[in-house]
C-alpha cells in the first residue's frame, strides 16, 4: 500500500500564445516572446494551479516557455530552473514560413527534407526527443518527490514524450495532437513509476478557435481523463 510520499505528480506545461505576426516557424529562435494573450494564459494556469503543492517550476530557456512559467512561479514563491532539456524540437525549417503556397515547401530545394516521416527527416529524430524529455521529467520527479512540478516546454517534444510512456508510435498527424497552447499534460509518479497521464486546458476558452483545431482529443482520452497504467 502505497502513501502519499510515495505519489509525485509532474505537470508538463506548453507554453502560451507567441506574439508571431509574420507566422514564422520559430523553432528554438530567440527573441519570440508571449503575446498579450499568451500572458493571460499563462496567469490563468497559475491560478488553476495556485492550490497545488507545487515545489519545482523550471523551463526551456526559450523565452516564450521561461514567461509562462513565470507566474506559476511567483504563486508558489519559488525561482524558475532551467533545463536544457525542455527545448523546442530541432527542425531545418526553423526561421521560414511553413506551407505550400508562399512557404518553404514551395522551393524543390526543400523536398529532400521531407522524405521520411517515421524519423522525421526535417528535424531532431523522435527517439531524441523521447530521451532528453523523460530525463527532464525524472529530473522534475526527483526534485519534487513527494509534492509536485511544473515544466513549461512546447507542442511537439511534449506529445512525443506522452506517446512514449502511453505505448502509441511516435510518427503521427501533427493535426491529432492533444496538446493546445498552455495544455497540462500531467504524469503521476509512484516511486519512481509512472502510473497515470492525465490531461487538463485550463486557459481552453482564452485559445483561438483556429489552434484549437490542432488539438483534436485522442480517442478515449478526453479533457481532464488520462491513461492509467497497471502494475
Amino acid at each position: 500500500m502505497s502513501n502519499s510520499s510515495d505519489i509525485t505528480v509532474v505537470h508538463l506545461m506548453r507554453h502560451g500564445e507567441v506574439a508571431n505576426p509574420d507566422g514564422i516557424l520559430y523553432g528554438r529562435l530567440a527573441g519570440y516572446h508571449l503575446s498579450e494573450l499568451g500572458r493571460r494564459m499563462a496567469d490563468r494556469v497559475a491560478e488553476h494551479l495556485a492550490t497545488r503543492d507545487v515545489t519545482h517550476v523550471c523551463a526551456s530557456p526559450l523565452e516564450r516557455a521561461q514567461e509562462t512559467a513565470t507566474p506559476i512561479a511567483k504563486t508558489h514563491g519559488l525561482d524558475i530552473a532551467t533545463d536544457e532539456r525542455l527545448i523546442e524540437a530541432g527542425n531545418v525549417f526553423q526561421g521560414k514560413t511553413f506551407g505550400i503556397g508562399d512557404g518553404a515547401l514551395r522551393r524543390p530545394e526543400n523536398w529532400r527534407h521531407i522524405y521520411n516521416p517515421f524519423r522525421p527527416s526535417w528535424g531532431e529524430p523522435y527517439v531524441d526527443q523521447v530521451v532528453r524529455m523523460m530525463g527532464a521529467l525524472d529530473a522534475a520527479k526527483d526534485k519534487a518527490r513527494g509534492h509536485e512540478a511544473v515544466l513549461v516546454s512546447h507542442q511537439l517534444p511534449i506529445w512525443i514524450v506522452r506517446s512514449y510512456v502511453e505505448r502509441r508510435r511516435l510518427w503521427h498527424d501533427p493535426r491529432k495532437r492533444q496538446c493546445t497552447l498552455a495544455s497540462l499534460t500531467t504524469f503521476t509518479y509512484q516511486g519512481d513509476r509512472i502510473v497515470s497521464v492525465g490531461y487538463t486546458e485550463p486557459a481552453r476558452d482564452l485559445v483561438p478557435p483556429h489552434l484549437l483545431a490542432g488539438a483534436k482529443r485522442v480517442k478515449g482520452k478526453g479533457q481532464g481523463q488520462g491513461k492509467a497504467f497497471g502494475a
